[in-house]
């Protein structure tokens, strides 16, 4: 498919409102603050910043790692701002927050990831407001336990980690990840803390086949992985990753349904779908029925 393809009617999207935008993007400089709904481009983020949401982008804006598929610039990060975790705290008081979804680069260069920043950014939202549901969508932190264990010892409600594509196309949108690693992370999250809800999503439309999708929604099954988003890739630019094919929303609902037949307990599933979209509500669906669904469905019972 040529880059830039005509978008299907499924996904015409409305004129951006400038004044919505706007005021989000001056409480975020206010703060020195950045959202991964500005820099990765989201095509939801005028409904979200109307909504008096955002998901918080932790440990700058610079990337150490360069997937194809991503818009968040790439290059050498600056050091932590020591002050981040104060200002997040300020931004949820500011706009009254009662969940909150935290994200970050990935920091390679960085001994733990990142994940102490991560583990301080949680605690200080809850030392603020403890009744505040925060999720942290992470890194892998280049799979190291440890890493990973600073940041389930907190009072964190989701952790979310995306596996994004399938692993045959792993070198060519993600070369610098693993995809069994990916796996891994959500595996010893819940090792880790088993009272924790795991959450990961999948872009489709970068040429894999809908077999290659249910596999990866078996694997993450089999790794305890409670919560899941299925979405459409968009280019962001010439330079990423062409989109191969628009996924009907017809095909979204069918990996809707699979998901609930595997167990997932919750599963969001079409063209404009993004990992934090509706995260609050889907937390709230998901504590609402209670217990856990452990169930795992091999692939070729579907």
């Amino acid at each position: 498919m040529p880059a830039y393809a005509r978008r299907p009617e499924w996904l015409k999207l409305s004129p951006f409102e400038t004044d919505t935008l706007s005021s989000m993007r001056k409480l975020t400089r206010r703060f020195r603050l950045h959202t991964v709904c500005e820099s990765a481009r989201c095509p939801n983020r005028q409904e979200c910043f109307a909504e008096g949401t955002a998901t918080f982008m932790i440990l700058g804006n610079v990337c150490t790692r360069d997937c194809f598929f991503c818009a968040v610039e790439s290059g050498r990060p600056r050091a932590p701002d020591p002050h981040e975790p104060h200002n997040i705290v300020a931004a949820v008081a500011e706009l009254d927050l009662r969940y909150v979804v935290i994200t970050s680069v990935t920091r390679d260069d960085l001994p733990d990831g990142g994940a102490s920043h991560f583990a301080r950014t949680v605690e200080a939202i809850h030392e603020y407001g403890s009744g505040i549901m925060v999720e942290a969508l992470i890194p892998d932190l280049r799979g190291s336990v440890s890493a990973l264990r600073t940041v389930t010892d907190t009072s964190l409600a989701v952790l979310n980690h995306n596996v994004e594509t399938v692993p045959r196309l792993y070198p060519e949108v993600r070369p610098q990840a693993e995809y069994r690693r990916s796996l891994e992370v959500l595996r010893q999250a819940r090792l880790l803390n088993p009272g924790l809800l795991t959450k990961s999503g999948i872009m489709v439309g970068l040429g894999e086949t809908k077999g290659e999708i249910v596999d990866v929604m078996t694997d993450l099954r089999r790794a305890g992985c409670d919560l899941l988003t299925i979405g459409q890739y968009l280019q962001p630019s010439l330079g990423h990753h062409s989109v191969a094919r628009f996924v009907h929303p017809g095909e979204f609902a069918e990996y809707e349904t699979i998901g609930r037949r595997m167990g997932f307990r919750y599963v969001a599933s079409g063209p404009l779908v993004r990992s934090s979209f509706h995260a609050a509500e889907a937390h709230l669906l998901v504590e609402g029925t209670g217990g856990r669904t452990d169930q795992t469905v091999d692939s070729r019972e579907l």
